[in-house]
């Protein structure tokens, strides 16, 4: 049965989550670094990532080409800064079309190995404003809700 942690506590403008994924950590890093299987999960409900570029490298960057269900889509990209497989991926986010709240963060993600899959430690920030923090909060919670739904039919 899928567990499922979300811790919303934040200090200052800091997000921090945390999700069970139903999959060991060697095949949730895969997840989160092929582009072929972001483009399957990654994004809030209704979203699509149609286009991925990716240089798994520290110092290498990524642009992810995000579509809403309506509207126009737009981007976001950033840089690796560190990268330790299965274990840890950290990276910066920026929005390239970005809103007047929206500032460059810092997304750190640790992997845990758990009985029933593996735990996702999450933290993102600074964020500016309470909104925006609310926005990635969701954001991250449908995408990984998302990748638990992938897992499960690649398990099946």
């Amino acid at each position: 049965m899928h567990k499922e942690s979300v811790n919303e506590e934040h200090s200052g403008l800091a997000l921090n989550l945390e999700y069970t994924l139903e999959a060991g950590p060697e095949e949730v890093f895969r997840m989160l670094t092929d582009a072929a299987e972001l483009e399957k999960w990654w994004g809030p409900h209704g979203f699509t990532i149609p286009a991925v570029e990716l240089n798994l490298t520290e110092g290498g960057r990524y642009r992810f080409r995000m579509a809403p269900p309506e509207g126009e889509p737009f981007h976001l990209s950033g840089e690796f800064l560190e990268i330790d497989p299965p274990w840890r991926l950290v990276y910066t986010f920026r929005w390239e079309e970005p809103a007047p709240d929206d500032r460059d963060t810092v997304v750190d993600l640790s992997l845990l190995g758990a009985d029933d899959g593996t735990r996702v430690v999450l933290s993102q920030g600074p964020f500016l404003t309470e909104e925006r923090l609310a926005l990635h909060r969701s954001g991250w919670t449908e995408s990984l809700e998302k990748l638990q739904a992938v897992l499960r039919d690649k398990a099946e």
